[in-house]
């Protein structure tokens, strides 16, 4: 679950039954949602992955969860070589058409894999980043060791994502379930890791119309060998 999917189901007219919430966080889900001619997504990068990336000399990164590109675009646009990684078909192609668009297509490249099931096939980034990805069942301790194979030695592994907050509680349980505190995902971390920032990052934003502070759970570590 992203943060639009948060704001998606908050904005729904009925209560959602758990089914329906689990649902969405589903890949049919998504292909639904990235089907429509409107952006889904400002487009602007998440800014702890600016805070963190641009003091990063620019490498290779995969970002997971990617949607629409707009960190993929950034990264690029900073001298990375980005391969952006998410489970929907859809939205790969329309982050696709917005790197060309940006000018960075020749920087980037597109992966088609869910973070539940990752499998880094041999493959090492010196960054691999995910931002605002939530699973439903608490899984996110497994997925953050997924990401954590695919770093290179020397590499950073960034994951942020949604602190518990009393501005969800009018979302399900599944999406209530589905955020986390940075300190969680420690866990996760294979042998050899560094962690670098463990901490919730306040943030405003506007939800359906109004400003709210929520904080951004937000894990950098390195690897070490």
């Amino acid at each position: 679950m992203s943060e639009g999917a948060a704001q998606h189901q908050h904005g729904h007219g009925h209560q959602m039954s758990e089914d329906e919430a689990r649902r969405m966080f589903e890949p049919e889900a998504w292909e639904e949602r990235y089907a429509g001619e409107a952006k889904m997504w400002s487009g602007n990068p998440n800014p702890q992955l600016v805070a963190e990336a641009s003091g990063m000399v620019p490498g290779t990164a995969l970002d997971v969860g990617c949607g629409e590109g707009g960190d993929v675009v950034w990264l690029a646009q900073q001298g990375w070589t980005v391969t952006g990684a998410d489970f929907s078909a859809t939205g790969l192609e329309s982050a696709r058409r917005h790197a060309e668009d940006a000018g960075v297509a020749e920087r980037t490249t597109w992966w088609q894999v869910d973070a539940r099931t990752f499998d880094a096939e041999g493959r090492q980034f010196d960054l691999v980043t995910s931002h605002f990805l939530h699973t439903p069942d608490g899984s996110m301790v497994d997925v953050a060791g997924r990401l954590a194979t695919a770093v290179a030695p020397g590499g950073h592994l960034l994951i942020v994502g949604h602190a518990p907050s009393e501005v969800f509680t009018q979302l399900s349980q599944s999406h209530r379930n589905a955020m986390f505190l940075a300190e969680e995902l420690l866990p996760g971390l294979p042998e050899g890791f560094e962690a670098l920032v463990v901490e919730q990052r306040p943030r405003s934003t506007v939800r359906d119309g109004v400003q709210v502070d929520i904080d951004d759970s937000t894990l950098l570590a390195r690897r070490l060998r």
